[in-house]
């Protein structure tokens, strides 16, 4: 592993104190999942999630009569906290010279983590333990070249699993594809009301746009060909995601930390570095109320 040390001398660094400030850098990324999904407090040692097994049954009754009983059956998964983290190690001379580079560096660690997050539970990156579940064999649908008979098709997927679709998750290349869409005459199938294109939602449901939910095709052998993953729709609200803490950053200029399988004593090269790391977990009740949209 090359170093990742952020110092003065950083290849492709070309600044100035005076210009640092007027560097342009995209919006704070976020997970998509940690949006669409419902938070739970999720306790050091795990939580188990209670599962409802389908609906109670009513029925019409005469006058007098004794009235049904019905009820639900229950199962139950447990959610356990693994970690997720990233350590950034910077010379105290960058923080000096370019302070609000710095900020700005730092500040894009939670997006990493959260970008690690999405891209787990989509199966790009393999999940840290069994009691963590991910989309990676969930149903698939090709959005393809008739875009709005493809996104309710995968609608009423959700609908077979006895879900609702109650929201998108859409790669900016998956948004790409439903903003160039159009119907037979030409117009834009989605409009924000002015002409302009759209996809704030989606079938009435609202979407969240994260690079984190892209996975590129994969053509390599051995093993049969993926198409691109563009984005993922379900019953977000059937799914529950949890954190120990939150999001926790911690600076150390006196530890010692492995830099390309070599030790090296902050407070002795004059640097320091900065943790940030999150304990999470993800559970899913029925992976069948999740549709992947592929290219």
């Amino acid at each position: 592993m090359a170093d990742p040390s952020m110092t003065r001398k950083s290849n492709g660094l070309d600044l100035t104190p005076e210009t640092q400030a007027e560097i342009w850098q995209t919006a704070k990324y976020q997970s998509a999942f940690m949006q669409l999904v419902p938070e739970m407090k999720l306790p050091g040692n795990g939580a188990r999630v209670p599962i409802i097994i389908g609906d109670p049954e009513a029925a019409w009754v005469n006058e007098g009569a004794e009235k049904p009983k019905s009820g639900v059956t229950f199962g139950k998964k447990d959610m356990l906290p693994y970690t997720i983290a990233v350590i950034m190690p910077f010379s105290n001379q960058f923080r000096r010279d370019f302070g609000a580079l710095y900020d700005q560096v730092v500040a894009k660690g939670p997006g990493a983590i959260a970008r690690t997050f999405d891209k787990t539970i989509m199966g790009l990156v393999d999940a840290p333990g069994a009691d963590f579940d991910t989309l990676k064999s969930a149903q698939t649908v090709s959005i393809g070249k008739d875009v709005w008979k493809n996104l309710n098709k995968a609608d009423d997927l959700v609908s077979e699993a006895d879900g609702t679709v109650d929201g998108w998750a859409l790669s900016t290349q998956g948004r790409s594809v439903l903003r160039q869409a159009t119907d037979n005459n030409g117009r834009p199938l989605f409009l924000n009301g002015t002409a302009a294109s759209d996809v704030s939602t989606v079938l009435g449901n609202r979407t969240y746009i994260s690079k984190g939910v892209h996975v590129p095709a994969v053509s390599e052998t051995p093993g049969p060909a993926k198409a691109e993953i563009l984005g993922v729709c379900g019953e977000f609200s059937s799914a529950a995601w949890g954190s120990v803490e939150g999001m926790q950053t911690s600076i150390s200029d006196q530890a010692s930390i492995t830099i390309d399988g070599k030790q090296v004593n902050l407070w002795e090269h004059n640097m320091f570095a900065v943790r940030i790391e999150i304990e999470v977990g993800f559970r899913i009740r029925d992976i069948n109320r999740f549709v992947l949209l592929t290219a």
